[in-house]
């Protein structure tokens, strides 16, 4: 399910899904993008940022239209101690490995890998980002 912003609206609470994953995407080459994402992670539960939450950055490609700080993207992940994922959605190579990706990340985070939790996954991909 996509939202463009969070919080959800409530009138649907009833027939929403069980959400077992939030990809935050952030558009590089937008700055309303980030804040959007900003805006909309202080709707997000705690509990979630134990491993349920990643930032997925588009247009890494094209960095001579970058209209946000990288440093910015780090230190959100950083902050809300989540990974923070790359992909350029125009190549179909790397879009469908980040696709696969995402789906590995929500077998995780929705208990569908035995001996693997959403939060030993979270924190085996923060030390691999070093």
């Amino acid at each position: 399910h996509l939202a463009t912003s969070l919080p959800l609206p409530s009138e649907r609470d009833h027939l929403r899904p069980r959400i077992d994953l939030i990809a935050f995407m952030i558009d590089i080459k937008s700055k309303y993008s980030l804040k959007n994402v900003e805006a909309s992670l202080a709707h997000v539960d705690a509990s979630f940022f134990l491993g349920k939450v990643c930032f997925l950055v588009t247009g890494v490609g094209r960095v001579n239209y970058c209209s946000v700080e990288m440093n910015a993207i780090w230190k959100l992940g950083e902050v809300y101690c989540s990974p923070v994922l790359f992909c350029e959605l125009e190549l179909e190579g790397i879009r469908v490995a980040t696709a696969q990706r995402l789906l590995r990340m929500l077998q995780i985070c929705a208990g569908h890998i035995p001996g693997v939790s959403a939060l030993s996954f979270g924190s085996l991909m923060r030390n691999s980002d070093d």
